[in-house]
């Protein structure tokens, strides 16, 4: 794990040499399978976020093929630029609290509208501890929670969340 860990960290710091950035990026572990590393902010950050963080998500994915064609133990890799991603978490976790109350009084399941895998996640954990049921449809760029009561299956006519934009603007 260490030389994972190791290996993650200097390959992200040479890559961002290439931008003619010399930083130290931070890495841990948060549960033995996947490494954190976390960037500091600097001059570069919208750079290195880039639109919709597709930069952001290209990084992590290089380091990421890194480890596994290395062999390494570990090569699942979160990559976060001056707390982007915890900071994106923490806006959708306050609009998901809206959508959540809704379904919860309602009892209407909802289609939320499609979303990063990471943000699914943040939803689904945040739904888990409200008692409501969740899954996901749809693929590629399409897909996207249904939320709902506890042993209520979604409809098709079930109401489609409008604020999601909320946390892509700030993107």
């Amino acid at each position: 794990m260490e030389e994972s860990i190791i290996f993650a960290k200097k390959y992200a710091e040479d890559l961002l040499s290439f931008f003619g950035l010399n930083t130290d990026v931070y890495a841990t572990s948060s549960d033995g399978e996947v490494i954190e590393l976390h960037i500091p902010s600097t001059h570069l950050n919208g750079f290195l976020i880039g639109q919709n963080a597709d930069t952001l998500r290209s990084i992590q994915y290089i380091i990421s093929m890194a480890l596994r064609n290395g062999n390494y133990e570990v090569s699942r890799v979160n990559v976060d630029v001056a707390d982007y991603k915890k900071q994106r978490a923490q806006r959708l976790e306050e609009i998901a609290v809206h959508w959540l109350e809704d379904v919860k009084s309602s009892g209407k399941p909802m289609h939320l509208k499609p979303m990063n895998a990471a943000d699914r996640r943040t939803i689904h954990k945040m739904a888990e501890e409200y008692g409501l049921q969740t899954h996901s449809e749809g693929e590629g760029r399409d897909r996207h929670i249904v939320l709902s009561v506890e042993g209520e299956a979604a409809e098709p006519t079930a109401e489609v969340a409008e604020d999601t934009t909320e946390a892509d603007a700030e993107e």
